[in-house]
């Protein structure tokens, strides 16, 4: 099977079909570019969605994903992201391995049919000009033969005229033999020609053309099996991610494996456990008695007017009441205390062990700095050893400042440890409105009436709403309340950045006024101008309280 022999006579066909066969493998190669396209694009689109349901760092997003069912969606989304990457092997493979290998084949080939075909056009111009000699030899030679048929009958009818002189009859001749000549050179030539062409054909359609085409022939199942490699190549190149994408999904199914519905569960105590007892019984109050009515300790069924009245009675023992009335204004205060007993204390706990880690970090940067001191004073040319005294003192200030937060935070730390062991239930039972009048421990009762869990407590719905109408009433007088005067001056000894609800910002050095004394719990309330006031701690300030305010008195 041959197209040189077969195909001898089919040069414009043979020409078309390797045309078609070359676009067939353009049409291949541009379907693995658009295959590579699709591939990227997929892999894009799952990091996308990956990274879009990564929880934020630092946001209470990223605190809820201490569930295992939460860390298993991470780690499915890890995955994906892992799967998305053999997505992008696959194209860059794809793109190596075919794409670039068959565009390059593509331009070889091109050259070589060009090639070919421009041998087959010129051995088709050799033998058509061959042809066109013989045509040509062959028309002279019968021109010559009928030249001669006539010179012959002139002479013939010459000689036979009696009128006809001798010398016209000899001329006749001479030109009749002449032509007869020239005829017979004719012929010679014709002959010769045509055996010539008849080699010279031979030699085309046995020979060039059949090597030609076997050239031609065999390009074209190169590049047929060429085609054929690039497709398994397309298979392969799939196959080789497979495994690293079972992995990934085996991943998943592991992740989905590890979760554990108790752990959870635990953990939701853990985050929501608030440290109260459940409520005792209710006393009986005996109305039959001649004695002066009492108030149950527990009882929420006292007049609206009454339990106003105690409200403002609390509020106006320190005016920090304000943190245990839902009153979504903002963050809650500094110590916490709007949380119940043990989320207080997890949280108060968390911000010690923060701090400690920065007191770390700058003690970990001081003795790098006293290192590099070290280094300049045994090396002089290296650095001035008085250019990190500013650095030293700095650093110095930061972490005397941090641990003055920190004791800060035991101080309070241990107060909540104190409270959290069990209590007897007089005290689980007395509700923090009515126990100011009894105690200065207005907003520990406070909270344990704000934060308890809901369902603890079995009053009817109507004392419920009752004590939220009170709470508003509350909310309303202290927001009117009138502005509390000066009585002193305070001048900043650091700078205190005030985030959290209540509190102010302050710059080293600023002089500032005094309006409500350190009550015990670290903190003074100080006014800038009309606008601004709020809470700074009392050791970031030196404060000169007037001598005739009430208690006034000098302290650092």
């Amino acid at each position: 099977m041959s197209w040189g022999t077969e195909l001898w006579d089919q040069f414009d066909n043979l020409e078309k079909h390797t045309q078609w066969g070359i676009d067939i493998l353009e049409k291949y190669i541009k379907f693995v570019k658009e295959r590579t396209e699709i591939e990227i694009s997929y892999a894009k689109q799952l990091r996308n969605l990956s990274k879009k349901y990564q929880p934020k760092k630092n946001s209470k997003e990223e605190e809820e994903y201490k569930y295992t069912s939460c860390k298993a969606f991470i780690s499915t989304l890890n995955e994906m992201n892992d799967y998305a990457g053999q997505h992008e092997v696959i194209s860059e493979n794809m793109t190596s391995q075919i794409t670039v290998e068959l565009t390059r084949y593509v331009q070889e080939l091109k050259q070589e049919r060009k090639s070919h075909f421009h041998d087959g056009r010129k051995a088709q111009q050799h033998i058509e000009t061959c042809w066109k000699q013989l045509e040509s030899s062959k028309r002279r030679f019968e021109r010559d033969c009928k030249e001669a048929d006539r010179a012959q009958q002139y002479f013939e009818k010459m000689d036979a005229d009696i009128n006809v002189t001798k010398a016209d009859v000899e001329k006749a001749r001479q030109q009749a033999q002449l032509r007869h000549q020239m005829a017979e050179d004719s012929k010679a030539d014709y002959s010769s020609t045509l055996q010539k062409f008849n080699h010279e054909q031979h030699e085309h359609y046995y020979t060039h053309i059949p090597s030609i085409f076997q050239k031609i022939q065999e390009m074209e199942e190169r590049r047929i099996v060429r085609i054929g490699e690039s497709m398994k190549t397309y298979a392969e190149v799939d196959r080789q991610v497979i495994p690293i994408i079972g992995k990934c999904l085996d991943g998943i199914a592991k992740a989905a494996e590890s979760i554990d519905q108790k752990n959870d569960s635990q953990l939701v105590i853990e985050a929501y456990k608030s440290g109260f007892e459940p409520p005792g019984d209710i006393e009986f109050e005996d109305y039959t008695q001649p004695m002066k009515r009492t108030i149950s300790e527990t009882s929420l069924s006292n007049s609206r007017g009454d339990s106003k009245t105690e409200l403002k009675f609390a509020s106006k023992s320190k005016g920090k009441l304000w943190p245990f009335i839902k009153k979504n204004k903002g963050a809650g205060p500094e110590d916490f205390s709007n949380l119940p007993p043990e989320q207080r204390r997890k949280k108060l706990q968390q911000k010690v062990d923060e701090l400690n880690k920065e007191i770390q970090k700058e003690m970990d940067q001081r003795d790098a700095i006293t290192k590099m001191k070290d280094v300049y004073i045994k090396n002089p040319q290296m650095g001035d050893p008085g250019s990190l005294d500013h650095k030293l003192t700095e650093v110095g200030q930061n972490i005397e400042k941090l641990r003055l937060e920190v004791q800060k935070f035991e101080a309070w730390l241990t107060e909540v440890e104190g409270r959290l062991p069990v209590r007897g239930e007089q005290a689980r039972r007395q509700s923090g409105m009515y126990e100011a009048q009894n105690t200065p421990s207005v907003n520990n009762c406070a909270q344990d009436r704000e934060s308890s869990p809901d369902g603890s407590y079995t009053e009817e719905q109507s004392q419920e709403n009752e004590l939220k109408m009170m709470a508003t009433d509350f909310d309303d007088e202290f927001d009117d309340e009138e502005p509390l005067p000066t009585i002193g001056t305070c001048k900043a000894l650091y700078t205190f950045e005030g985030q959290n609800e209540g509190t102010i910002s302050i710059s080293e050095g600023e002089i500032l006024y005094v309006i409500e004394e350190d009550k015990g719990d670290g903190w003074t309330r100080i006014r800038r101008n009309e606008d601004e006031e709020g809470y700074v701690p009392t050791s970031y300030v030196e404060v000169y309280l007037d001598k005739n305010a009430k208690g006034a008195m000098t302290y650092i």
